[in-house]
Order: C-alpha cells, then sequence, then structure tokens
C-alpha cells in the first residue's frame, strides 16, 4: 500500500510506555506544561502526569483530543504518532 494511504495509527492502539511517551513529546512541542495540555484537554493535571508516567492510558474521548492536538502539528503530528506506534509494535 502506498504511503499515503497507509492508515494512521491511533492513540488507543499504542501500548505503555510508548503513549506515554507520545503525549510527553506532543505537549513539548506544543510548548505547553502538563496543567496546561490537561486544562485543554479537560482532564486533570494528575492525568497528565499518570499518563506520562505510563501509570495509565487516556480513555477514548481524551485520546480523540489527543490525535485532534497531533493533527494540529500537521507533518509533525503525524510523524510522532507513527514513530510511536512502530516502537509500540516491535
Amino acid at each position: 500500500m502506498p504511503a499515503a494511504l497507509m492508515e494512521i495509527p491511533r492513540i488507543k492502539k499504542l501500548k505503555q510506555p510508548f503513549v506515554g511517551q507520545l503525549i510527553k513529546e506532543l505537549r513539548q512541542q506544543l510548548d505547553l506544561t502538563q496543567e496546561e495540555l490537561a486544562n485543554s484537554l479537560e482532564v486533570s493535571f494528575s492525568s497528565i502526569s499518570r499518563w506520562e508516567r505510563g501509570k495509565s492510558k487516556p480513555s477514548s474521548a481524551a485520546s480523540k483530543l489527543i490525535e485532534t492536538k497531533l493533527t494540529e502539528l500537521g507533518e509533525r503530528g503525524e510523524k510522532l504518532l507513527k514513530q510511536y506506534a512502530t516502537e509500540s509494535n516491535s
């Protein structure tokens, strides 16, 4: 399948610690604190902290919002998601 037609991986399919690493890198690329990202995703600061430390994974609703943030980054966001999906599946 050509690269342009490949399905973009979903956050919910990533394993820990990769989803946490992805969220942390996304937050850093957006130049946000954990609290600022939490506010933009309408979750608690402690949720962001738990996700980034690999202690839990985002809910389906939060995952969709995170995917929206990745989309807003354009190509950088797509590369991030693909990178961590590849590592998660290794």
